[in-house]
C-alpha cells in the first residue's frame, strides 16, 4: 500500500480516492537549527507525516519545504518565503485537490512561525469554497505531562529553537545527519538591556513587548533558548511516536465530519 502521493501513478490515486479520502499536507522550513542539526527541518514533519498516514490510512502530499521565517535571513543556507508567497503557495496546494472534490484536509505545519498565514489561508476557504480545512502546529501538540515524562522538572530547560522538540526528533530518525560535537551552551543577548530575549522581543516586568529581531543577533549559532545537550534519541522516539499517534487519530475523527459543516458530527462521536 503506498501512502504517498509522489510514489502513486494517477491512476493509483485514483483508486485510491472515496467519500472519506484524508489528505495529509506536511508543512515545514529550510533553516539553521543550531550548528548540529540540519537545517532541512521540513524533513522531520514530513516524517511524522509519513508515519501518520500508514497508521491512518491517509494520503501524504508532497512536503512543503520552506516557509515563512523572516528572522532567520541573517544565517547563510535558509531559504525564507515572503508573506505572500507562502500564503499563495498555501492556497494553490489546497484548491488543487478542493477542484477534485477532495474536501478532508489537514496541514501539519512544522514551522510554528507559519501558523498566522496558514490562518489566513483557512478562513480564505472556508469564504470562497464553503470547506473548513484542519491545520495541526505539530510540535504545539506535544502536552506538558509527556515534557515532565521526558525531561523531569527541567522540561523547560530542554525546550527551544535549536533544542527539543526537533535536536530529540532528529537524533531519532536521521541521528547520521547530526553534530552533537557541536553542541554548546548557549546565552541571549539582552536587547534594550532587558533578558528573556528571543527573535519576538522582550519581555518587561514580565510582559511580553514584540520587537523586530533577527536571529543571529540574539545568538550568534541561532540558539533561541533550550539547551540542546539535554535531547536524546529516546526522548525523540517517545514524541515522534505521540505525534504520529495523535494525527492518525485525528484523522479517524475527520472521517466522521463534515468540512462544509464542521457543527454536523453527532456529539456522541465527538472526542474532543
Amino acid at each position: 500500500m503506498k501512502y504517498a502521493l509522489k510514489d502513486m501513478t494517477v491512476a493509483e490515486f485514483r483508486d485510491r480516492l472515496s467519500p472519506d479520502t484524508v489528505i495529509l499536507l506536511p508543512f515545514g522550513s529550510q533553516e539553521e537549527q543550531g550548528p548540529h542539526a540540519p537545517m532541512g527541518d521540513y524533513m522531520l514533519a514530513e516524517a511524522v507525516a509519513c508515519r501518520a498516514a500508514e497508521l491512518s490510512g491517509a494520503i501524504v502530499a508532497p512536503c512543503m519545504p520552506f516557509g515563512y521565517a523572516e528572522f532567520f535571513r541573517g544565517f547563510p543556507g535558509g531559504i525564507q518565503l515572503r508573506a505572500p508567497t507562502f500564503t499563495a503557495l498555501v492556497e494553490d496546494m489546497l484548491v488543487s485537490f478542493l477542484d477534485h472534490g477532495v474536501e478532508r484536509l489537514v496541514i501539519l505545519n512544522g514551522h510554528t512561525t507559519n501558523s498566522s498565514l496558514i490562518d489566513q489561508v483557512q478562513r480564505k476557504m472556508r469564504r470562497e469554497r464553503g470547506v473548513a480545512v484542519a491545520s495541526i502546529d505539530l510540535w504545539r501538540s506535544i502536552p506538558d505531562s509527556l515534557w515532565t515524562e521526558i525531561h523531569g522538572a527541567g522540561a523547560a530547560l530542554a525546550r527551544g529553537h535549536g533544542a527539543d522538540p526537533l535536536t530529540s526528533l532528529a537524533l531519532h530518525l536521521y541521528p547520521e545527519k547530526m553534530r552533537p560535537d557541536l553542541i554548546r551552551p548557549s546565552t541571549a543577548a539582552a536587547a534594550f538591556g532587558l533578558k528573556d530575549t528571543t527573535a519576538a522581543g522582550v519581555k518587561f516586568e514580565g510582559v511580553q513587548v514584540n520587537l523586530p529581531l533577527d536571529a543571529h543577533e540574539v545568538n550568534a549559532d541561532g540558539m533561541l533558548g533550550g539547551d540542546a545537550r539535554l535531547a536524546s534519541a529516546e526522548a525523540g522516539r517517545r514524541i515522534f511516536e505521540h505525534v504520529t499517534d495523535f494525527v492518525a487519530r485525528f484523522v479517524a475523527h475527520m472521517r466522521r465530519c463534515d468540512p462544509r459543516d464542521p457543527f454536523t458530527t453527532a456529539q456522541a462521536e465527538a472526542t474532543g
